[in-house]
């Protein structure tokens, strides 16, 4: 007796009359079956998906009441063939859970069909080798390959102390916007960011950074890394094709920018911040700064050269100012944004991912007039805006001081954090210099000349000991001094003096080994 009907049915009409068979569960279409075979050809279906991938362990199965009426069949059919599988070990019913996927190879393999040639032996390829992480010449996947290798004691800068992430303002900000919000409110948002964001930012940067700025012409956008990348393509539309950047300075920022443009000179950082004469021998339009502390060095641009390198701003020069670490400063007063003094030459650019966390990833960015339809552009054709609901709650955190606040508790404990970095180079690292300590959530330190190695030598020998860390020379292409950079705002005061102390043991070692040539 054939329970499940499978001949002599019409099945195009099975479905309300329409002629439909297919369902969205693994694209199957009932009509792709052969006459009399509806079971034999959903069970090889379904093994078939479970061998290549497509129904992963725990993979759900639709009910059979559900998949039997979206291929227009009889129940039977689903449940024969779910039933098959179950047999030869495939899938387990769960009761209210379901139908679930338990293993992720058929116990006995299909047949291939009779008149199906046989598939020529094929060679396995050999494993990839894992990629060289601390090249000398890093490209632009080094970072996301640096992300995700795991390490016991991370001091990669950049990255806050995301456990004090203020969840629970978060969810009280979140609750109140969603209480308010209109449906309309849930539609596409303005490009330029909502509106209630740009305001609160624009008060926030009046209130922190000296920064006069209406609404209006505040945008949002993901993250200083797309700031970056809206810029490079209005200056290239503009006919600015070189933008200079100081040296050492953001490896990231620097391929952001190379990515869209044609050249980025390198110019000199010193104790001053960027030496202003050397960024004039260069002849580039534009330069790329981060003033408040620049990166990695640690530097605040000193006022003699601030006003230098306005004068030269004001001559017809473009100022990119990444406002980096700026609100994290412990040793030294605050100093307003360059953007504040010469708002027509200075494109200014900020972000919550130090404050709060880069998965957010919202920043904003103001430009000089001329340039603003132009990056206003690139952002309407990169992603028609940031995602509104966030930038809502971002604005009412701004706007309530719940984001002072936490700003303040930020301080505290990375100043603690930046002590205890500070005392463990001091005990385990005695020849390294200590830059930028001021400020920021990162130390930049110098090695010996005589280290007798590179300094992505000493990162990859700390990496394998468990501690992650980055070298200088990946932010320098002038000629530098070996080092390392050090974040610790993501670390215990305890793990921080553990991972020193490796480092610590790894230069001692290597200055017994002859200085490389």
């Amino acid at each position: 007796m054939n329970r499940s009907k499978e001949s002599g049915v019409d099945r195009s009409k099975l479905v309300g009359g329409s002629g439909e068979t297919g369902a969205d569960f693994l694209q199957l279409d009932a009509a792709d079956a052969p006459p009399g075979g509806l079971t034999d050809w959903l069970a090889r279906r379904l093994r078939e998906a479970v061998a290549d991938g497509r129904l992963p362990a725990g993979s759900r199965l639709p009910a059979s009441r559900v998949l039997a009426a979206e291929l227009g069949v009889s129940r039977g059919v689903v449940t024969d063939a779910y039933r098959r599988l179950a047999e030869s070990g495939q899938l387990a019913g769960r009761g209210r859970g379901g139908t679930v996927v338990v293993a992720l190879t058929p116990t006995q393999p299909p047949a291939a069909p009779q008149d199906a040639p046989l598939a020529a032996p094929q060679e396995v390829p050999s494993p990839r080798p894992a990629p060289v992480l601390f090249r000398a010449d890093p490209g632009p996947e080094v970072f996301d390959h640096l992300r995700g290798t795991p390490a016991r004691i991370d001091l990669t800068p950049g990255v806050p102390d995301l456990a004090a992430f203020p969840r629970a303002a978060w969810l009280r900000a979140e609750r109140a916007v969603l209480d308010g919000l209109a449906a309309h409110d849930l539609g596409y948002g303005d490009v330029r960011g909502a509106p209630a964001l740009r305001q609160a930012v624009a008060h926030w940067l009046a209130r922190n950074r000296g920064v006069r700025a209406d609404p209006d012409e505040v945008l949002v956008v993901a993250g200083t890394a797309q700031a970056l990348a809206l810029l490079g393509r209005a200056l290239e539309r503009a006919g600015i094709t070189e933008v200079a950047v100081e040296d050492p300075g953001s490896l990231g920022a620097r391929q952001h920018l190379a990515h869209w443009l044609a050249a980025t000179p390198p110019v000199p950082v010193d104790a001053e911040g960027i030496r202003v004469d050397a960024l004039r021998a260069t002849g580039a339009p534009a330069v790329l700064l981060t003033p408040a502390h620049q990166y990695p060095t640690g530097v605040v641009l000193s006022g003699e050269r601030r006003r230098e390198l306005l004068g030269w701003a004001a001559e017809g020069g473009l100022v990119i100012e990444d406002d980096y670490d700026a609100e994290h400063r412990y040793d030294r007063p605050p100093l307003p944004a360059l953007r504040a003094e010469l708002p027509d030459r200075v494109c200014y650019a900020g972000s919550v991912s130090k404050l709060l966390a880069p998965a957010l990833r919202t920043g904003w960015l103001l430009v000089p007039p001329r340039l603003h339809d132009a990056v206003l552009d690139a952002k309407r054709f990169a992603d028609l805006g940031n995602p509104v609901l966030p930038q809502l709650v971002l604005a009412r955190l701004m706007e309530s001081g719940e984001l002072e606040r936490h700003l303040r508790l930020l301080r505290r404990r990375h100043r603690r954090r930046r002590d205890a970095v500070i005392a463990a180079v001091r005990t385990h690292l005695p020849t390294a210099t200590v830059h930028g300590a001021a400020a920021g959530l990162h130390l930049m330190l110098t090695l010996p000349e005589e280290l007798g190695c590179s300094d992505t030598e000493l990162a990859t020998a700390a990496l394998a000991r468990g501690v992650k860390t980055q070298p200088l020379s990946w932010h320098a292409r002038l000629p530098y001094p070996p080092g390392l950079v050090l974040g610790y705002a993501a670390r215990s005061p305890g793990e921080i003096a553990e991972g020193v102390a490796v480092l610590g043991e790894l230069v001692r070692r290597a200055g017994r080994r002859p200085a490389a040539r």
